[in-house]
Parts: structure tokens; C-alpha cells; sequence
């Protein structure tokens, strides 16, 4: 909808769970020596001050990216060991947030393209939508230096999937992360992946989803499962659903055509971040692939 704004969320549990695996697809990606593009359907404003009205206002980064930030080298919470290090992993996200706050002190959050292009080689192209008007203002803005590599358009990215889908390097990851505050989303989510695939059978898709009481969104996975032959299902929850059946109560990924080592990477990774992010006896994670 165009009354949401990242701002408001930025750092947050879902954003550490969906930037993490993010940099590691990425990374996946770069050890091929071949060009590759990444596609946002819901770009945002590509970089957030944590420090802004917006973000103070919920404060939800002190959920999310301060937990990590407090501890970049040593044990998660959950007593893992006081001096053991973070994942390799979960240390590499960290870094891409570190990047952005030079001085030391988290002021700063990175976006989805902006973890990208940072991550993007000379050859790699971004191609990023966002129909909010500010938010593709502030995405101009902030990707002005580098517009022979990124390619923004105020548009519906469910609708302009099909104008980049298959990239040009036949190499790529979308990422299709709406806010969900329209109900539509979930059904448009469905649709684009489906036609995403019949375009694109051989790349990476990324769908990020919300943990809600909302009956389309817990039976979304299963419905995105039955698209795709390879598939990653991985959710973190960081607390009890509210008793009143309102609000965000953790957040999933569903990623089509994931790289060999995700799951390694996840079963190692996702019992930290329930430790980190965790914030009552409810927290968890699970796992699920198609083989």
C-alpha cells in the first residue's frame, strides 16, 4: 500500500533474517566469475537513519540488528559461550551493517539494494521498483553514484516482473518482499513467483513473508511450495502469538532454487538468531526443504 514505509521497521528481526540470507545468496552468487543481476520488487528507500522519527518511533531495530550489534564478536545470548564468535555467517551480515557506520555507533541500516550493490561486482546489475513516491525519491538518492549499475523505476513490481525476467547474464536472484498490509499481497505474491519461475526456471527467487494469525498468510508456504521443485522454508519466531491475534509474531523465507550450502549454513546459524532475537520461551526456528 503507499502509506507503508519501511522507515518504521528498518533493522528489525525480519530485516536480520532476511538480510542475512541475503548477503549469503549473494555470496553464492560472486563465486561464479559471471555477471549476475538482483531484482527488488519492493525496493524501499534502499537506506534507513535509525535515528530518524520513523525508526525511534517503534524502535523495533533494538529487536532486531542492536542485538547483533552489541556483539559482533562474541557469544550469542543463550549461553553459548562467552567467547565464542558469531557464525562466520551472521559476522558477514554484521559487517554489511558495520560498512554503512564507520564511527562505530549504529546509525545507519542497509536496504536490500544497498547490501546488494555493495556485495555487486563491476559486471552485476541492479534493477529495483518502488511505487511509493517518497521512498523512490530517497532510492534515487541514494543510488545516484552508481546508476550505470542500478536501474530504479516507480512502479508496481508485481506487474514490471515480467520486463526484467530472465535477466540478460541468465544469472540472477528476485526478491519479492511486499509489506503485506494489503491482503492482495499474498495472492499477487503466489502469482509473480509462478510467472517469475515460467520465465526464469533456473534462477533464484527470495520471498519473504510475516508470521501473522492471519489465515492467507499461514497458508501461504504451503501454496509456494507447490510451484517450485527446489525449494528452502526457513522461519524464525521470536514470540508468542498475541493473545488478541494481532501483530507480527516472527517472519519466513521461501527461496526457489537455493544454493547447496544454505541449508548447512542454516541449520548452524538459525539456533543463534533464536538466542539473539528470541524474547520469550515461544522462540524457534524451523527448517524445511524439498530434499
Amino acid at each position: 500500500m503507499l502509506s507503508y514505509r519501511h522507515a518504521f521497521h528498518a533493522g528489525n528481526h525480519a530485516d536480520v533474517l532476511k538480510h542475512f540470507v541475503l548477503v549469503q545468496l549473494l555470496r553464492y552468487l560472486n563465486q561464479k566469475d559471471k555477471p549476475w543481476w538482483f531484482i527488488d520488487t519492493h525496493a524501499g528507500a534502499g537506506a534507513y537513519k535509525l535515528d530518524s522519527e520513523y525508526a525511534k518511533k517503534n524502535a523495533e531495530f533494538e529487536g532486531g540488528i542492536s542485538r547483533l550489534w552489541r556483539r559482533p564478536g562474541g557469544s550469542p545470548l543463550g549461553g553459548h559461550g562467552d567467547d565464542a564468535p558469531l557464525p562466520a555467517p551472521l559476522a558477514d551480515y554484521v559487517a554489511q551493517v558495520q560498512a554503512l557506520n564507520p564511527g562505530g555507533r549504529l546509525r545507519h541500516y542497509p536496504g536490500s539494494p544497498l547490501i546488494a550493490l555493495n556485495l555487486a561486482r563491476h559486471d552485476d546489475h541492479l534493477r529495483l521498483f518502488e511505487l511509493h513516491s517518497t521512498d523512490v525519491q530517497l532510492l534515487d538518492q541514494n543510488f545516484r553514484d552508481a546508476a550505470r549499475r542500478v536501474a530504479i523505476r516507480q512502479a508496481d513490481g508485481f506487474a514490471e516482473l515480467k520486463s526484467v525476467l530472465p535477466p540478460q547474464p541468465r544469472r540472477g536472484l528476485t526478491l519479492i518482499d511486499p509489506s503485506y498490509e494489503d491482503k492482495q499481497d499474498y495472492v499477487r505474491v503466489i502469482g509473480a513467483l509462478k510467472e517469475g519461475i515460467g520465465r526464469f526456471a533456473t534462477g533464484m527467487f527470495m520471498v519473504w513473508y510475516p508470521l501473522i494469525q492471519l489465515g492467507t498468510a499461514r497458508q501461504m508456504p504451503e501454496k509456494l511450495k507447490k510451484l517450485a521443485d527446489k525449494w528452502l522454508d526457513v522461519s524464525l519466531t521470536v514470540h508468542a502469538p498475541a493473545a488478541d491475534g494481532f501483530g507480527m509474531h516472527g517472519s519466513g523465507l521461501f527461496i526457489v532454487n537455493p544454493p547447496y550450502t544454505l541449508t548447512a549454513t542454516l541449520r548452524e546459524t538459525m539456533p543463534v538468531l533464536v538466542d539473539l532475537l528470541g524474547q520469550d520461551a515461544a522462540a524457534t526456528h524451523i527448517l524445511t526443504t524439498s530434499g
